[in-house]
């Protein structure tokens, strides 16, 4: 299985869990959870999104990664705020609805597809994409080799 293939079902899996965690946390924060199961959600299409991570973070991430973390920080919360756009866009016009239309549910947005205020959390999850695009740089050779099975 090529590299890349691996490392986009990572972070496919990734976001999808992420997500579930998001938006199981800010339901019961903000008051539109009112109990505590922490019930989370996400959609199917957000894993091919989320796996997109492999060729439009990664290249990004090893060009920058020797700039200051600031710099770092707004150029990864303006891609993927433009990613959000995009994708959302998209999704609309191929489905007739973006499945994070924020808006009714947000004071800053764009079309409903990027919400403003959220540009301080992709910042903090660009920078923290870094050690785990590392980590998995490294660790796709040894899963791939484990998905070789055994050499006879």
């Amino acid at each position: 299985m090529p590299g890349q293939l691996i490392r986009f079902t990572c972070y496919g899996l990734l976001g999808w869990c992420m997500e579930v965690l998001w938006t199981a946390t800010t339901h019961r924060l903000f008051g539109q959870a009112r109990d505590w199961r922490l019930q989370g959600f996400t959609y199917l299409w957000m894993f091919p999104i989320y796996g997109s991570i492999v060729w439009l973070y990664e290249p990004l991430h090893n060009a920058i990664r020797l700039w200051p973390w600031p710099l770092r920080a707004t150029i990864y919360a303006l891609g993927i705020m433009a990613m959000e756009y995009i994708t959302g866009w998209l999704l609309r016009r191929l489905t007739g609805a973006c499945p994070w239309d924020y808006s009714d549910r947000a004071r800053w947005h764009i079309h409903g597809l990027v919400r403003l205020e959220y540009a301080p959390a992709w910042a903090a999850m660009g920078l923290l994409l870094e050690p785990v695009h590392d980590f998995l740089a490294r660790l796709t050779p040894a899963i791939q080799q484990a998905l070789a099975g055994p050499v006879t």
